[in-house]
């Protein structure tokens, strides 16, 4: 059982692990970004460390500075959350690379996972049931036909990216080409 985590998120993610580690009297670590000094995540957290500025990109996801919150506070394990890195392959490969453990999948089940058709693949060969699917395309009347079989609504969704990012639910053929123009944009920001 872990002594001690550094819980890598904020708000109520970090709050529902809190409360767990408080039940499991695991002690914890709260981080938090200059704007969220005074949240109730970083007040109940046995210890807190600032990881940078309000901006997200500068604090949550600034994987530096959570390693070394985690180094200061000799914790033995990094929580996640949801969001945020947890779908981070390369974070979970540091948190490792660290010796820290990971509380989730490890790396190289992220990156399994990571790209979307590949996940697909591996859960039908592994006989899990899927949903039907159009894997690739290269134009729109691969996708019309596909929907006259399978009947809307669909679901657009970037073969990278997680949290739902590049997901759209389409209901008809208007919202067709917007919404996969606007998956491809989402998806390029993982690659």
């Amino acid at each position: 059982m872990f002594k001690k985590i550094l819980i890598a998120n904020r708000g109520e993610i970090a709050l529902r692990i809190l409360r767990a580690c408080r039940e499991l009297n695991i002690k914890t670590v709260a981080i938090h970004s200059e704007a969220d000094e005074n949240a109730m995540h970083v007040r109940i957290a046995d210890e807190s460390v600032c990881v940078g500025p309000a901006q997200a990109q500068l604090s949550y996801l600034n994987i530096p500075a959570i390693i070394t919150a985690a180094t200061i506070t000799n914790v033995d394990a990094i929580h996640p959350g949801y969001g945020f890195l947890s779908e981070n392959q390369r974070f979970a490969e540091i948190i490792e690379e660290h010796g820290y453990i990971f509380i989730g999948p490890k790396s190289k089940h992220i990156e399994l996972m990571g790209n979307k058709i590949r996940a697909k693949q591996i859960m039908e060969q592994n006989n899990v049931p899927t949903v039907s699917s159009l894997y690739e395309f290269n134009n729109i009347k691969d996708i019309k036909e596909f929907i006259n079989e399978n009947k809307f609504p669909v679901i657009i969704k970037a073969a990278s990216g997680g949290g739902g990012k590049g997901m759209r639910v389409v209901f008809n053929n208007d919202e067709l080409e917007k919404s996969i123009n606007a998956a491809k944009i989402e998806s390029k920001k993982f690659l």
